[in-house]
C-alpha cells in the first residue's frame, strides 16, 4: 500500500485514535474523508492532514485566532 494512503487501523495506530471511534465518525458524517475501495475503507493522508488543520483551535472555545498562529 502507498505510503499516501492509510488503512483505518494504520490510522488508528498513528493518531491515537480507535478503529471503532474511526467507524462511527464514517456513519456520522464526521472525521477524516475516506474512500472506500470494495469493501476497504481507506485515508489519503492530504485528506488526513487537511481534516486535522481544520481541527486545530488556538483555546479553548475552539475560536482560530486572525493571525494565522495555531
Amino acid at each position: 500500500m502507498s505510503p499516501d494512503v492509510l488503512s483505518a487501523a494504520q490510522l488508528s495506530e498513528e493518531n491515537g485514535v480507535s478503529v471503532g471511534t474511526l467507524a462511527n465518525w464514517r456513519s456520522a458524517g464526521i472525521g477524516p474523508r475516506f474512500v472506500k475501495v470494495g469493501h476497504r475503507v481507506r485515508y489519503r493522508r492530504a485528506d488526513v492532514e487537511a481534516w486535522i488543520a481544520e481541527c486545530t483551535a488556538a483555546s479553548a472555545t475552539g475560536r482560530r485566532r486572525d493571525d494565522g498562529a495555531a
